[in-house]
């Protein structure tokens, strides 16, 4: 090792122990669009498949990492369905990639050790029968564990995946299983494909491109997920860069309970000053739903303003 490698290694490590201090309760379900592999290998004047390998390593780490943070849900958009449209050339070593890393993902002590669900997300018909048996393998060797699951996006697109979900419920209220009047969420939901044990609360996406390519739309986008691009090809992405990522997710997360809380204070001040006994019942209910030390101050403090003006006090 370098003296420059030497003194970057210390540095990052540093770096790490500073970002662990500032991270607090982190999200439970991530995310990963992992972009890059290909782009690293050219730079490092290699072939696709050279990449994809690269970027098979980083997927191990992540692991490790979502264990020490308390993630317990991941998801990696592995195989998109546009990937289809690859060369023949790139395609068959990135379809053996997959199938020796599902094997060797199922046999690892680590998973066994930390109770690793393995799940396949997407249409996984669509890929070479001797995927779909490693996919079989990995899910049957795992099905008992549920400590943490780990979904691989396989064939997975998301337009895909709301248009198959759309036809379906248009298919059952056109055959008169399914009235149209009883169409909601749930109906359209339990039509998706399988979907995750959890809503995404974090994107993660390497490569430096800042849009989701079309993934989990309904699961991410819909619950308003935090969003983290950074530029890093996935060979290449750091536990610094995945600490980054959730001090990002934990911030944006921060602003929206002050903003939460600020809003229920309003409306609180607003309806003490009609009606106290009402607003200390709103207040009460909203107590519970927006926990802390600062939201219960701030609506004690909008109930005595409020009460204030007409003419009761709030205590």
């Amino acid at each position: 090792m370098t003296l420059r490698s030497r003194v970057r290694s210390l540095v990052d490590s540093a770096y790490e122990r500073v970002l662990h201090h500032e991270i607090g309760n982190g999200p439970d379900h991530v995310a990963i669009i992992q972009d890059g592999n290909r782009r690293y290998a050219r730079r490092h004047g290699d072939e696709a498949p050279d990449g994809h390998r690269a970027g098979a390593d980083t997927t191990e780490q992540v692991l490790d990492w979502c264990a020490d943070l308390g993630v317990e849900e991941l998801t990696l958009y592995a195989f998109s369905t546009e990937n289809f449209d690859r060369p023949p050339e790139e395609l068959k070593p990135l379809f053996d990639l997959l199938e020796r890393k599902l094997r060797e993902f199922a046999d690892a002590d680590r998973v066994h050790e930390q109770g690793v669900c393995i799940r396949a997300l997407g249409e996984v018909d669509r890929l070479p029968e001797r995927v779909r048996e490693a996919v079989d393998y990995a899910e049957a060797r795992t099905a008992d564990y549920d400590a943490f699951t780990l979904n691989i996006a396989l064939a997975y697109g998301g337009r895909n995946e709301l248009l198959g979900a759309v036809r379906a419920v248009a298919r059952d209220v056109a055959d008169g299983t399914l009235a149209a009047d009883d169409v909601g969420v749930e109906e359209v939901e339990s039509r998706l494909y399988r979907r995750p044990v959890r809503d995404v609360d974090l994107i993660i996406r390497t490569g430096g491109d800042e849009r989701t390519s079309n993934f989990l739309p309904w699961h991410a986008n819909g619950n308003e997920a935090a969003a983290y691009f950074c530029s890093p090809y996935w060979p290449e992405f750091s536990k610094v860069d995945f600490l980054r990522s959730i001090r990002t997710y934990e911030a944006r997360e921060e602003s929206w309970r002050r903003a939460r809380a600020k809003r229920a204070a309003a409306l609180v001040r607003a309806l003490a000053e009609v009606e106290l006994d009402e607003a200390r019942a709103v207040a009460g209910r909203l107590r519970d739903r927006l926990p802390g030390e600062t939201s219960a101050a701030d609506l004690d403090e909008a109930l005595e303003a409020g009460g204030t003006g007409t003419g009761e006090t709030a205590d």
